[in-house]
């Protein structure tokens, strides 16, 4: 198996020969996934309080992708996500096209809330956003301003959401002025209570369906940002010009990110509940990895790679472990299902746009993510959040 450099080492000498990691664009998990595991020991440790309002938590989703607590007839799941970085490349992007990108970035920061929670069965209720300025003066751009709110709302409909409330501060002085730091919080049902989806029924003999992602989605932009340092022309340089003549750095970078909560639903009405399900976010296809029992998954088909991913791994000099391992390379959710179902879950998710392919099998084994058609493996060590 390729064991090539991971997608969490350093090696600072890298940058003068062309390979840049994502470490050395300045996200470095090795720091923040041991501060997350403090956290949720800390957090897990307030779950008695629930016990006063007659409810608890469903232990098992301490360290899922969203919280799960039964509070008797249904189970209520929660989220927060913020968007990160990406709206700086809608800033950019707006300087050098004179056009507004905010409408896509609002349907990415509902995305990173609504794509969690869906992995553990639920359906998406209220969303509530969280939009904190560097000054009042960046309310006054209207345009701008107009496209987040419509962006915001259309990506509600599309999810079939309500839009509760949300906060909108300038905070001068901690947001950098003329920036907006953009969140979402989102509250679903699990209901009736056999949509949980914790992986209590995952096992070997399980199929790995993964659905299309539209790109880089809100992931890796510390990265895709670094980059631009090295193009003459920016974010206006072309990605492909044999393949999509015309398609910029930028623009393909702001392709919206995919809500995949009416797929979820989908396959509930037509009777098809996931054992187990993984947003591929940050960590890439590392994040295969994410239930704690041990597994192994192996993949036979591996996703065409989008042109602004391809193009990314490229200018950075990383090899296929380190690209997979950090971005998600043309998957974006992963169902696991019975292996009977996984024709018909294919066939759900195209029908709703969404393209899909059965990926691989789940097989008893030593927990690992082996994707034979690039010779890849990850290991129990390669994922560490809990």
């Amino acid at each position: 198996m390729t064991r090539a450099t991971s997608a969490h080492s350093a090696d600072p000498a890298a940058a003068a020969t062309g390979h840049l990691s994502y470490e050395q664009a300045g996200v470095v998990y090795d720091l923040i996934d041991p501060v997350k595991i403090c956290a949720q020991r800390a957090a897990a440790s307030t779950a008695v309080q629930l016990t006063a309002h007659g409810f608890a938590e469903v232990s098992a989703s301490r360290g899922e992708s969203a919280y799960v607590v039964d509070v008797g007839p249904f189970y209520l799941a929660s989220i927060v996500e913020c968007l990160g970085s990406k709206a700086l490349v809608a800033d950019e992007m707006a300087r050098l096209t004179g056009r507004s990108w905010y409408a896509g970035i609002a349907q990415d920061t509902i995305a990173m809330a609504i794509n969690d929670l869906i992995t553990v069965g639920a359906t998406p209720l209220v969303v509530q956003a969280y939009w904190a300025a560097g000054g009042s003066d960046w309310f006054g751009d209207a345009d701008r301003a107009q496209d987040l709110v419509a962006g915001w709302k259309a990506a509600c409909v599309t999810c079939g959401v309500a839009w509760g409330g949300g906060e909108t501060p300038a905070l001068a002085g901690i947001v950098e002025d003329g920036r907006i730091d953009l969140a979402a919080s989102c509250t679903g049902l699990v209901n009736p209570k056999q949509r949980l989806s914790l992986g209590d029924k995952l096992g070997a003999g399980d199929a790995i369906v993964l659905l299309a992602s539209s790109g880089i989605h809100a992931n890796g932009l510390s990265l895709a940002r670094k980059l631009v340092e090295r193009m003459p022309e920016g974010y206006l340089t072309e990605i492909a010009p044999e393949t999509h003549p015309g398609l910029s750095y930028g623009a393909a970078l702001l392709a919206p990110t995919t809500l995949y909560s009416p797929v979820t639903e989908a396959l509930w009405k037509a009777g098809i509940a996931p054992h187990y399900c993984a947003n591929i976010t940050g960590h890439g296809w590392r994040k295969l990895l994410r239930h704690p029992a041990a597994l192994t998954y192996r993949i036979h088909t591996v996703p065409p790679v989008p042109p602004v991913l391809a193009f990314i791994q490229h200018e950075a000099g990383q090899d296929n472990r380190e690209a997979y391992g950090t971005l998600n390379m043309g998957a974006g959710f992963a169902l696991f299902v019975a292996a009977d179902d996984a024709d018909q879950v294919v066939e759900i998710a195209r029908s709703l746009g969404v393209d899909a392919w059965v990926a691989g099998t789940v097989e008893a084994g030593p927990k690992q993510v082996l994707i034979e058609p690039l010779d890849i493996s990850f290991g129990h060590d390669d994922l560490q959040l809990r």
